[in-house]
């Protein structure tokens, strides 16, 4: 005759036992998985059962989160059987009822059943389910006991459950962090700054632990500010006034090393359901390519009214006296006058097709036709075309023999060529220009040089930039600053790459050189 177990008096001292011990638990163990195996194996325990399974009620239906003893075919199946759609929606009455059943089936009746619900703030949250082989037989103080065990251990549960939910919002703020291109402090109602990204401290030039902790004042500070308030004086107007009232100071921010970057800051405050300051959300942008763009602005309009000045001057001005009436022009002075003219409206002509040829390139629009294209023939013509323009020049081409022929662009080709010689042209008062060639295994060069003054070291690294002119340049010669910017497109465009080199030494060496080289 078997004698089905109850809590027995010996039984309870360990049940009191095993009440404090997750009493233990509630307060020290803030790993899931380690808990809930650890609350299970109590369980187990406390019940005489020979397994057991603890079941989380998820946003998508139940899932097992801990299983002792189950043989893996049986787990196998209960896994997606607790996933089902009709399953996820039991309640714990209706899964225990449901697991017992299947407990009772799968066992042929040797096997029964046990259900703790978890509940936690008036949330059920789970189940632990033991497997026994007696039915169940407990008395009213049996039952008190087992349920003041299942909600500590409930409430055990939802704190772990909690603090991995805070310690994943946690990770996922500190990657966000992390991840953002811009800068990012967050200040607390002291002025203080309690976080610092890697972003902003590679804008400052400093460690974000160095700047942690620091005040604010100490790190933002401005050598001067272009637009809006600084924070500490729109502090002092009374802001913040709502949570929306955002603030943007746009200037140059001083740094640990010279020299101040431009910048511009956004604070946002986090406001309490008081209305008390909490924290303040900055986030400052790197704007120097903003600020890039308004001085390319400005650069182009000044010198595009410039250079379009003059032939419109010109153009007028010739034209306004050929129409006279009180005074008769001889056929050579007429010819003259149109030739400047027609040279005029040349020049303006070309410079519009370059302000275009720029804006497409800037776009991604440029286009190319390939073809053969015999190169030393190509120098030849522009060589002959610009001799009859400078009679100061001698200009020639000098290609060794057996020059291979490339597939590339002509007419892109010839404008690229034109352009190094028209900037030799304007750079070197007079002397050879020179359209010189080379052969290489995997590519040919070609090269323009001049017997002029060279390019000055400061402007080597930027003569390719869009309407940049040299010092030089601003003296005298006419031009937009997109020549050598086309340039450099176009043959990049084909796969090759262009460089300037400024000679130095003896007459016969000295002057600029302009190579660019293209693939075979």
């Amino acid at each position: 005759m078997s004698i089905v177990p109850s809590m027995l008096p010996d039984f309870r001292v360990r049940q009191r036992d095993y009440l404090l011990e997750i009493a233990r638990l509630l307060t020290q163990e803030l790993d899931l998985e380690k808990l809930l195996a650890r609350i299970l194996r109590v369980s187990i325990e406390m019940l005489a059962g020979q397994a057991g399974i603890i079941a989380l009620k998820l946003p998508d239906g139940w899932k097992v989160a801990a299983a002792h003893g189950i043989a893996p075919a049986f787990l196998s199946y209960l896994t997606p059987l607790l996933a089902e759609e009709k399953v996820r929606e039991l309640d714990v009455i209706e899964l225990n009822r449901m697991l017992k059943e299947l407990t009772y089936t799968a066992s042929m009746g040797l096997l029964n059943g046990t259900g703790l619900p978890l509940a936690a703030h008036g949330q059920v949250i789970g189940v632990i389910f033991i497997f026994r082989n007696y039915a169940d037989v407990f008395t009213p103080n049996d039952r008190i006991l087992l349920q003041s065990f299942a909600d500590q251990a409930a409430i055990a549960v939802f704190n772990a459950q909690l603090y991995g939910q805070v310690s994943y919002e946690k990770k996922r703020l500190d990657a966000l962090l992390d991840s953002a291109a811009d800068g990012i402090l967050i200040l607390d109602s002291g002025m203080t700054i309690e976080r610092c990204n890697s972003a902003f401290g590679k804008l400052y030039g400093a460690a974000p632990n160095d700047i942690t902790g620091k005040p604010h004042v100490e790190i933002i500070r401005w050598k001067k500010t272009s637009h809006g308030k600084t924070l500490e004086e729109s502090f002092n107007d009374g802001w913040p006034l709502s949570p929306n009232a955002s603030l943007y100071v746009e200037g140059d921010l001083e740094r640990p090393l010279p020299p101040a970057l431009p910048v511009g800051v956004t604070y946002a405050p986090l406001l309490s359901d008081e209305g008390r300051l909490r924290n303040i959300l900055i986030s400052v942008r790197d704007i120097t390519h903003f600020r890039t763009a308004d001085e390319l602005k400005s650069t182009f309009i000044s010198i595009v009214s410039h250079e379009l000045r003059t032939p419109v001057a010109l153009i007028k001005g010739y034209a306004s006296t050929l129409r006279r009436g009180d005074a008769q022009w001889d056929k050579r002075t007429i010819n003259d006058s149109l030739a400047v003219i027609e040279e005029e409206a040349d020049r303006l002509s070309k410079m519009i097709d370059d302000l275009l040829d720029a804006s497409r390139m800037q776009a991604g629009g440029l286009s190319l036709n390939h073809a053969d294209v015999v190169v030393p023939s190509l120098a030849l013509r522009v060589s002959e075309r610009f001799a009859s323009q400078s009679p100061k020049h001698t200009i020639a081409a000098d290609f060794p023999k057996n020059f291979p022929v490339i597939l590339g662009d002509e007419n892109r080709l010839e404008q690229v060529l034109s352009n190094l010689v028209s900037n030799a042209l304007k750079y070197a008062p007079e002397g050879e220009i020179k359209i010189s060639g080379a052969v290489l295994p995997e590519q040919v060069i070609v090269c323009v040089s001049d017997e002029g003054p060279g390019i000055d070291a400061k402007d080597l690294p930027h003569i390719f930039d869009r309407f940049y002119r040299s010092s030089g340049a601003v003296k005298g010669t006419k031009g937009a600053g997109l020549g050598l910017y086309l340039a450099r497109a176009i043959v990049e465009a084909h796969g090759g790459r262009i460089w300037a080199e400024s000679r130095g030494g003896s007459k016969s060496d000295s002057g600029a050189r302009i190579c660019f080289s293209l693939p075979r």
